[in-house]
C-alpha cells in the first residue's frame, strides 16, 4: 500500500462519518412526519400525490397489508418495465432505432426483475441495446421506486422495534412517497448537476459519428446519462447507462466524480443507521450498527487494497516491476482505469459490494484472487456492511436478532434487543431469510456447474455442458458463483468473464433476484409486526447492553461466521484455491 492510497481511504471514511448524523436526523424527521426544510417546496406535491392516488396519509397498515402493498407495487412495476422493453421499437426517443428482437423475452424478464428488485444486473450493454425512452421510463423510474421501497421496508422494521402494543407498522404508500420525494429526488437532482459539471453527458442526441486520427470510423454514444447516474448511486442501484458502467468516462470522468460517487453510495445506508437510533429513542443503538458496519468495511478495504497493490507474483517472477514508484503505480493494474488507480478502484469495489449497488469503476474479474474474494464475500454476508438503501439497515437488524439470540443462549436467559424480547418467531423469521438466500446461491451455482445441458438453450438433454465462461478451473467456477451471489444479494456486479445473456442464466438469475429480495425482507416484516405488538421490557442489571464494543464485536462475529460457515467450501473451490495455484505458478 502507498501512503497516498491509505490517505484516500481515511479521508473518505471521515467524510462519511461527518455526514451520517445530519442525513440520519433529516430522514428521521421525514419518516416521523415532521416538518423539514424541504416541506415548503415539496409538501404540496406530496399532498397532491395522496389525493390523486386515493391514499389516506393517516391510515396505517398491519405487516400483512404492508407486505401486500409492496408485492402489488412490485408486480405492477415488473409488468410495466417488461412491456416497455419489449415495445421499444414502437416508442419515442429511439434515435438509434433499436428494435424489439435485441430484447428477447428472457432478457426483458431478467432486466425487469433486476430493476424492480433494486439489483440492476445487466446481461446487456445499454448503449447498444436500449432506447433513451426505455432507459428513462423503465429503468430510471425503477431506480427511484425500488430504492424508495427498500427505504420504506427499513423504516417499517425500525418501527417494529420502536413501537409497543401496536398492530401496525406504518403505511407503505406514504413511506414510499416520502422516500422518493424528500430523500432520493433531492439528492439525485444535486448529484446529477454535480456530475454534469464534471463532464457526465446529459442529452437526447443520436450517437455521434467521428473519425479517429488513423482515419477509422468511430461511434461515440450519447444519451441522458447524468440523470440515471445520480440515482444509480444514491439509490444503490448500480445499473449503468453504458456497459462499462462507472469505468466509462461519460459516466465517471474525473477522480473527483469518482470520490463523490462513492459517497453517494453510502450516504443513505449510513444515515439510516442513525435514523434507526433516533426512532428507537437511543442513538447509541444506531452508532453501534454504524460501528459494526465500519469495522467490516475497513477490514474489507485493507484486505482488497494490499492484495491489488501487491500485484501478480507471476509477473514479478518474469522480472516485471510490480512495486509502486515515482514513475508507475505498480501492483495489479489490469482492468483498472489509470485516472483512478489501484487504491480508488479497490475502495470502490469494496463500497459497491458492501452496498447492494453493483456499480464498478474497474473489472472485478481482473482482480487477483484475494482481491476478488473481498467483493464476493461482501455480497455473501447479505450486504449488511452499510448495505443498500434500506436493505442494509433491515439486513443488519436481522443479524442483530441472531446475535442477541446467541448471547442469550450463552448466558441462559431470554434475549432482548431495544427493549423487546427476541423469541421463537423472530429467530425463525431471521433464519428463514438467511437459509433462503444461501440456498439460492449454492443450489443455482451447483446446477449451472454440473448439469450437462446447454446453457444457451432452454432444454437440451443431450447437449454438452456449456457454461459460457471464458476461463476454466477455479476462476471459471468463481465467475458462476459470483453471478448467483450477485443476483441473490441484489448487487448486480459481476466477474465479467461469464456470458449471461442466455435463456438459462437470464431466467435463473431472475429467480435468484426475486428470492434474494422478497424471501429476505418478507420474513423481516413479519418479525417487525410481531415486535410492534410486544411490550417493552425494563432494562435491568442482567440486560445485555447492545450499544457497546462487546455487542459490536458479537454482531461482526455473527455476520462473518455465518458467512464463513455457509460459503467457505464454495470459496475454497474458487478464489482461495486460485490464490494458491497462482503462487505456485499454475494458471487456468
Amino acid at each position: 500500500m502507498t501512503s497516498i492510497g491509505v490517505l484516500q481511504i481515511v479521508i473518505y471514511f471521515l467524510i462519511l462519518l461527518a455526514i451520517t448524523k445530519p442525513v440520519g436526523l433529516y430522514m428521521a424527521r421525514v419518516f416521523n412526519g415532521e416538518r423539514t426544510f424541504l416541506h415548503p417546496v415539496l409538501r404540496w406535491l406530496e399532498v397532491l400525490i395522496y389525493k390523486l392516488s386515493g391514499i389516506r396519509e393517516d391510515a396505517e397498515q398491519r405487516w400483512t397489508q404492508y407486505s401486500g402493498a409492496l408485492l402489488s407495487f412490485s408486480v405492477f412495476g415488473f409488468l410495466l418495465a417488461y412491456v416497455i422493453q419489449r415495445a421499444q421499437a414502437y416508442l419515442p426517443l429511439n434515435p438509434q432505432n433499436f428494435g424489439t428482437p435485441v430484447m428477447t423475452p428472457d432478457l426483458a424478464f431478467n432486466t425487469a426483475v433486476s430493476f424492480v428488485t433494486n439489483t440492476n444486473w445487466q446481461s446487456y450493454s445499454g448503449e447498444s441495446t436500449l432506447s433513451y425512452f426505455v432507459q428513462m421510463a423503465a429503468l430510471t423510474v425503477q431506480n427511484f421506486v425500488s430504492g424508495a421501497a427498500g427505504v420504506a421496508i427499513a423504516i417499517a422494521v425500525a418501527r417494529g422495534f420502536a413501537r409497543q402494543q401496536m398492530k401496525t407498522i406504518g403505511n407503505f404508500w406514504v413511506d414510499l412517497t416520502r422516500a422518493t420525494l424528500y430523500v432520493l429526488l433531492p439528492l439525485s437532482l444535486v448529484g446529477a448537476l454535480f456530475l454534469c459539471s464534471q463532464g457526465v453527458i446529459q442529452n437526447l442526441h443520436p450517437n455521434t459519428k467521428a473519425a479517429t486520427v488513423e482515419g477509422a470510423a468511430q461511434i461515440i454514444p450519447q444519451g441522458p446519462v447524468a440523470s440515471q447516474e445520480a440515482i444509480k448511486m444514491v439509490g444503490t442501484n448500480g445499473g449503468g447507462f453504458f456497459g462499462a458502467n462507472s469505468s466509462h468516462p461519460f459516466e465517471n470522468p474525473t477522480p473527483l466524480s469518482n470520490f463523490v460517487q462513492m459517497l453517494m453510495i453510502f450516504v443513505i445506508p449510513a444515515g439510516l443507521m442513525y435514523t434507526f437510533g433516533k426512532m428507537v429513542g437511543d442513538t447509541r443503538q444506531g452508532w453501534a450498527l454504524f460501528a459494526a458496519a465500519s469495522v467490516m468495511f475497513l477490514a474489507g478495504v485493507f484486505v482488497c487494497y494490499p492484495a491489488e497493490q501487491g500485484g501478480n507474483p507471476l509477473l514479478a517472477k518474469l522480472g516485471i516491476q510490480t512495486t509502486a514508484s515515482a514513475t508507475q503505480a505498480g501492483g495489479n493494474m489490469e482492468g483498472k482505469e489509470t485516472r483512478f488507480g489501484i487504491a480508488s478502484t479497490a475502495l470502490f469495489a469494496t463500497i459497491t459490494t458492501d452496498a447492494s449497488c453493483g456499480a464498478i469503476n474497474g473489472q472485478h474479474d481482473s482482480f487477483v484472487p484475494i482481491g476478488g474474494l473481498v467483493p464476493l464475500f461482501n455480497i455473501m454476508t447479505g450486504e449488511v456492511i452499510f448495505g443498500g438503501v434500506g436493505a442494509g439497515l433491515y439486513g443488519i437488524l436481522l443479524y442483530a436478532i441472531v446475535a442477541v439470540f446467541i448471547a442469550g443462549l450463552m448466558v441462559g436467559r431470554t434475549p432482548e434487543y431495544i427493549g423487546k424480547k427476541i423469541e421463537q418467531k423472530e429467530v425463525k423469521m431471521a433464519m428463514l431469510a438467511v437459509i433462503a438466500t444461501a440456498a439460492s446461491i449454492l443450489v443455482f451455482t451447483s446446477i449451472s456447474v454440473v448439469v450437462p445441458f446447454a446453457k444457451d438453450s432452454y432444454w437440451n438433454p443431450s447437449g454438452a455442458a456449456i457454461t459460457n465462461v471464458t476461463n476454466g478451473g477455479p476462476h471459471g467456477f468463481a465467475e458462476i458463483l459470483y453471478a448467483y451471489t450477485s443476483g441473490t444479494g441484489n448487487n448486480g456486479s459481476a466477474f465479467g468473464g461469464i456470458g449471461t445473456n442466455t435463456p438459462w442464466y437470464n431466467l435463473t438469475l431472475g429467480l435468484a433476484m426475486l428470492i434474494g429480495r422478497f424471501l429476505f425482507l418478507l420474513p423481516l416484516l413479519a418479525a417487525a409486526g410481531n415486535l410492534a405488538a410486544k411490550k417493552k421490557v425494563a432494562t435491568t442489571s442482567g440486560t445485555f447492553p447492545t450499544h457497546g464494543a462487546l455487542f459490536v464485536g458479537l454482531l461482526v462475529g455473527t455476520v462473518v461466521i455465518v458467512g464463513a460457515l455457509t460459503f467457505f467450501p464454495a470459496l475454497s473451490l474458487g478464489p482461495i484455491v486460485e490464490h494458491y495455484l497462482m503462487h505456485q505458478g499454475k494458471l487456468f
